[in-house]
């Protein structure tokens, strides 16, 4: 067995590696760098903080995953390179200062291993998934990660080929009877992934589920020790195939939408904690369009489900085929139009239906209810990160468009916060406008956050992934104020940052007022947890890691008992 470790010393005897933040909102704010630990900057409260100084915990390493001949390896980022073992976990070296109530356990889930043997997979939304963790707990940091074991992965590492159907892979059939059995598994779904390399959410009862868009890829993991418990076996009768792969879970409920094929409308549906069943709040009709749109995530307010119709539908035919088409698993129907639903939580009932300008998100940020001096609600206002109705986006993610990329070209598609506003005067369109000037942000705009207090409510600030051009994939970490219309960016070269994840400091009475945290991976081959000031956007701690880990896509943060 491989081991692995290293030292962990002093967190005051380390300065941190200066980065730039830039703040759109003050003329001439410097992108030339900056202590973090400098004081001020602010006259608002900081956060309570303490210096690390502890002994190291050991350090425990896994046999390595089999050896690869990913393409483009030796000169590709850290971020699109498969993780080089299959779990590691180990005390980090903090250098700076976490807040002393900062307890509890940060997960990201996102897909890890890209290759089979010398099979290289052709998208991000391919790998297999890989949960990592950053439990923070009295100033220390714990952080480890490992594979999730679905049985897709299983199959793969046993048979060391490709068993199930992914984002843009399809097994190879060995004749053609097995080629005729793995349709018939296609239309079963007994051919399609469980590898649930998407998101992470923790339910109301305390259970931690690892999600994708097949409801078969809903996988219950520990997340003290990262180990795979077993599948979430739904036990209602609704049935189908997908599901949005993000859902809306609070302490008391769990919603999300699944889309339906063959009727092509949108099922709402309810869980509650403690149990595996889910009940039908109502059902949405596609306007239009000989399917549903994709949904991988949607909005809710206090009141109203919002489900969104886009016009980059779900495929039959990109589903059956073996090699994929630029747009995967959908197509693109302009002539369809696109749409917003809102649907009465209580009822089920639909209480508008709007036309709206074109569009293509693949994550809803947040939204409210509009009132007036009464009391009563006029309209929605729902936020996206849009990318401008542009669908190339998802062919900008293949592999190896991001292993070659050589920092020299612009390519990464221009994106906005989104906000529709959907009207309940009984009006047939919509509106769909940018919140604020996407150059504040770089014009990249996606993976995000919000205080999840504000859920559903009125809110001021969001936390997403930006750019700094040229660029192919978002490198910033961006707080979006909606209410002065600016954004404060921080950025590092070469860094590939994942989602900020924000988290409130308990007893604030500030929106803000807390930490967000990223995980970064490096151009040199490295990588480090990010800790930011959630006011300020200053960074306060980092830590590294022994080795940079891939790109991650989503996560969840678990309280400490």
């Amino acid at each position: 067995m491989a081991s692995l470790g290293f030292s962990v010393g002093s967190g005051n005897s380390c300065l941190l590696p200066r980065a730039a933040v830039s703040d759109h909102s003050i003329p001439n704010s410097g992108r030339d760098g900056f202590n973090p630990l400098k004081k001020g900057g602010t006259s608002r409260k900081r956060l309570t903080s303490t210096n690390v100084a502890s002994p190291p915990l050991p350090a425990i390493a896994a046999p390595h995953l089999p050896p690869s001949k990913e393409s483009g390896d030796r000169r590709s980022h850290v971020a699109w390179t498969s993780v080089r073992q299959e779990r590691w976990e180990g005390e980090l070296n903090v250098q700076g200062q976490i807040p002393l109530w900062l307890k509890g356990t940060y997960l990201r889930n996102g897909p890890g291993l890209w290759h089979i043997e010398d099979y290289n997979f052709r998208h991000l939304f391919d790998g297999y998934a890989m949960l990592a963790k950053l439990h923070f707990e009295n100033g220390r940091l714990i952080a480890g990660h490992r594979q999730i074991e679905s049985d897709a992965y299983k199959a793969a590492m046993k048979s060391k080929k490709l068993r199930y159907r992914e984002f843009s892979e399809v097994p190879k059939p060995d004749n053609f009877l097995s080629y005729i059995g793995e349709l018939a598994n296609l239309f079963s779904g007994a051919s399609l992934t469980d590898n649930a390399n998407t998101g992470v959410v923790h339910l109301g009862d305390g259970r931690v589920l690892c999600l994708t868009e097949t409801q078969k890829g809903s996988i219950v993991i520990d997340p003290d020790t990262l180990d795979t418990i077993g599948k979430f076996e739904y036990t209602d009768s609704l049935g189908g195939l997908i599901h949005s792969a993000h859902p809306i879970v609070t302490e008391s409920e769990f919603l999300t939408l699944l889309p339906d094929l063959i009727n092509p409308g949108y099922l709402a549906v309810r869980m509650e904690p403690g149990t595996n069943e889910r009940k039908v709040i109502g059902r949405v009709d596609c306007r239009q369009g000989p399917t549903p749109g994709w949904v991988h995530s949607f909005p809710m307010t206090e009141h109203y489900i919002i489900v969104p119709e886009m016009p980059l539908r779900y495929c039959a035919g990109n589903l059956l085929r073996a090699e994929p088409t630029p747009l995967y698993k959908f197509k693109w129907h302009p002539e369809s139009k696109a749409y917003m639903h809102a649907m009465c939580k209580a009822s089920g009932k639909i209480v508008a239906s709007v036309e709206v300008p074109l569009f293509v998100t693949f994550h809803f940020i947040n939204a409210y209810e509009e009132k007036d001096e009464d009391g009563r609600v006029t309209a929605l206002i729902a936020d996206c990160c849009e990318h401008n109705a542009d669908t190339t986006i998802l062919d900008k993610l293949r592999i190896q468009n991001l292993r070659s990329y050589t920092g020299e070209e612009d390519v990464l598609p221009d994106a906005r916060v989104g906000r529709f506003r959907i009207p309940f005067d009984g009006s047939a369109y919509g509106e769909l406008d940018a919140a604020l000037d996407p150059n504040e942000h770089g014009k990249g705009m996606d993976m995000c956050s919000i205080n999840p207090a504000f859920l559903g409510k009125k809110y001021r600030y969001a936390y997403a992934c930006g750019a700094e051009r040229p660029c192919n994939f978002p490198n910033t970490l961006t707080k979006i104020d909606l209410v002065e219309k600016k954004a404060k960016n921080w950025y590092e070269e070469g860094a590939v940052p994942s989602e900020p994840f924000f988290v409130a400091r308990p007893g604030a009475t500030e929106e803000d007022d807390g930490v967000v945290i990223s995980m970064i991976s490096e151009k040199n081959g490295g990588g480090y947890a990010l800790v930011l000031d959630g006011i300020t956007f200053e960074e306060i701690a980092r830590a590294k890691y022994p080795y940079g880990l891939p790109y991650g896509l989503h996560g969840c943060w678990v309280p400490k008992k």
